[in-house]
């Protein structure tokens, strides 16, 4: 399992990392990074190879043998930046992104195990799982009034949580504190299935938060009550960040990126609830995509067929102008047949 939480936020924006295993090298600096680059950095970490060379001096070779075992990226809109400890890089061209193509890589390479693939919108209602390990993660609430009825359980984090001038019952408060639900509630899910983070196979989750925007737009950014909010979900990621880290053994990479308002909106293929890994047929008879061990594959193959066909020719030549007189049993017995004749 292959593992590095990003978090990102939209405004401007700022990219930081808060932990890294030794086999990840993040070098401090100011460095700033192409908002449509963030999914080649998390593909990067994971050990994966990327379409184009990314010349980021922000991130170093590390090991490579030995990669994360889980990547989470988790969006938040509405704010430039997050207080949060690590390194931080500045955001430019804050385009819509998404992980699709790391996910697509993991399933390809690693559909006969049990990677995690989770991608989760909860105040947008979208969701995406594939893989074996969906059962462990079908009872995380997705839908806003799963959301709702979950705050309000005995297990809910209102029973711990400082809400300070949030209100339970304000609908756009609710919101915001539903998305730190998500959040626990994976963790906790997690820790119940521990197996999952130990696996060979590596792990994905990309999460994107909207209730801190929700809150700006309700009562201001100057207000006591976004403040507040900020302070919380700062608290709430960092925890969260912990959690993932230390159920993963510490081979984890855990990423945030805040960002105000994307410059373009992102179009992307909806996808249905708890969607199962299926085949599907091809209808255009299109080839397959390309897999970037194929050159490996020919070179072996080509370079074999090469060996065994100059073999096959050397063998042949020298049977053809082989000396039956020299040293050879069948000469041998045949001269000795003659004389006795």
């Amino acid at each position: 399992t292959a593992f590095c939480i990003c978090f990102l936020g939209v405004c401007g924006g700022e990219f930081s990392v808060l932990r890294s295993p030794q086999s990840v090298v993040f070098r401090d600096g100011s460095w700033p990074i192409p908002g449509e680059r963030i999914p080649d950095v998390a593909a990067l970490t994971m050990g994966f190879s990327v379409e184009e060379d990314l010349p980021w001096p922000g991130l170093g070779v590390g090991d490579l043998f030995h990669r994360p075992q889980a990547t989470v990226l988790v969006t938040v809109k509405g704010v430039d930046k997050l207080p949060v400890k690590g390194f931080s890089y500045p955001i430019e061209n804050a385009v819509p992104f998404s992980l699709d193509s790391v996910a697509n890589a993991i399933h390809t390479l690693f559909s006969e195990e049990m990677p995690v693939v989770l991608q989760l919108a909860p105040s947008e209602e979208r969701v995406y799982m594939v893989g074996k390990a969906n059962a462990v993660f079908e009872d995380l609430s997705v839908t806003l009034r799963q959301l709702r009825n979950r705050l309000f359980q005995d297990s809910s984090i209102l029973t711990s949580l400082p809400l300070n001038s949030l209100s339970r019952n304000n609908e756009v408060d609710l919101l915001f504190l539903s998305e730190l639900q998500v959040l626990h509630d994976i963790a906790s899910l997690l820790s119940r299935h521990k197996h999952l983070a130990k696996d060979h196979s590596p792990d994905l989750y990309s999460l994107e938060l909207s209730g801190l925007e929700e809150v700006g737009k309700r009562y201001g950014e100057d207000s006591q009550q976004f403040k507040d909010a900020s302070q919380i979900l700062v608290d709430s990621l960092q925890k969260f960040a912990d959690e993932m880290f230390n159920l993963y053994g510490g081979n984890a990479v855990v990423e945030v990126v805040a960002v105000k308002e994307f410059n373009s909106p992102l179009s992307r293929k909806t996808r249905s609830l708890l969607q199962a890994s299926q085949v599907t047929e091809n209808p255009y008879n299109l080839a397959y995509p390309y897999n970037y061990d194929y050159s490996v594959i020919f070179n072996i193959v080509l370079w074999m067929m090469i060996g065994l066909a100059l073999a096959v020719i050397v063998i042949s030549y020298n049977l053809w102008n082989m000396d039956p007189g020299y040293d050879s049993i069948i000469y041998r017995m045949t001269n000795q047949k003659i004389r006795m004749d």
